[in-house]
């Protein structure tokens, strides 16, 4: 029999005994799991993933660590699951341990075994992901809109929930109205928070992504960009931005020309000062001695 549907935790701390920025822990000894629940050894064949696991993407290279370390020590800390109707396992907390652990060739890891429901899991899965040093800020930001918007949090509880003042949580939320382009540039850490908080105080979309450019090419410390972005938002900067963008069409035509001539992509960037690059890629080894031979054609001109 599936677990009865419990409401929105975010609106029942005091129900579980969870109190202030006490996080994933506290949150795993709510329901019905004993104070001292009993280590299990689990197949790694029975044990799947969290359907609301927010992470998508898990170095590699960290893997290939860890999963070093666990042939030489084991498993130091178990990992934490559910279990299911069918008899098999999803995963609360610990799925780096799993992967890592299969890529070590163990068969069975130690495991705690709770009770959880589907509200639970997504939660517990949002939390743990909060809770990682790793976190670029559009990942925290997501994490906080799901929290609000499948969770029912409001903006104080969610804040008191992952131990963060609510201006903290405000201003990480407010990172989901940057264009597309910005939210990668933060997830690649090109810029700091500091620097996405100055963008948000430009209206103007277009002006965020030219001010975001200048901050790329010039390497503008924050303070810099507050005080452009101010400029922006007073209308002294707005002469300085129609500039760029006639500028752009004139290096536009010339990477349209660069490419016809290569037969290839080409990115051409340049910043106020006159410094910039062009990038031509390749493909492969014959890729590279194709274009090696056009740039011979241009030596001999």
């Amino acid at each position: 029999m599936a677990t009865p549907k419990k409401p929105a935790l975010g609106r029942n701390l005091s129900n579980i005994g969870v109190t202030k920025g006490e996080g994933l822990s506290a949150l795993l000894k709510g329901g019905n799991t004993p104070a001292n629940p009993a280590i299990n050894e689990i197949q790694l064949d029975l044990i799947d993933v969290n359907p609301f696991q927010p992470r998508t993407e898990f170095d590699e290279e960290e893997l290939n660590g860890l999963a070093e370390s666990i042939k030489q020590l084991g498993i130091i800390t178990p990992v934490t699951l559910r279990k299911m109707d069918n008899g098999r396992y999803q995963i609360i907390s610990g799925e780096r341990r799993c992967r890592a652990s299969r890529m070590a060739g163990l068969k069975a890891i130690p495991a705690y075994i709770r009770t959880a429901n589907d509200q639970d899991m997504l939660e517990l899965a949002l939390v743990e992901n909060i809770q990682r040093e790793d976190l670029d800020p559009i990942e925290i930001s997501n994490s906080y809109q799901r929290m609000i918007e499948e969770c029912g949090y409001t903006q104080e509880n969610l804040g008191n929930r992952v131990g963060k003042q609510r201006s903290t949580v405000t201003n990480f939320l407010r990172l989901q109205k940057l264009p597309d382009e910005i939210k990668l540039g933060l997830k690649r850490r090109l810029l700091s928070m500091g620097h996405a908080k100055a963008l948000l105080s430009v209206d103007d979309v277009n002006d965020q992504t030219f001010l975001f450019e200048r901050i790329l090419n010039e390497g503008l410390s924050v303070r810099a960009t507050e005080d452009i972005a101010r400029e922006m938002k007073e209308g002294s900067g707005k002469p300085k931005s129609k500039k760029k963008k006639t500028e752009n069409e004139t290096y536009k035509e010339l990477e349209d020309k660069l490419k016809g001539f290569f037969k290839s992509k080409v990115k051409f960037s340049r910043t106020d000062k006159g410094n910039g690059k062009i990038v031509i890629p390749f493909t492969n080894d014959q890729d590279l001695e194709r274009l090696i031979g056009l740039f011979d054609k241009l030596n001999s001109i």
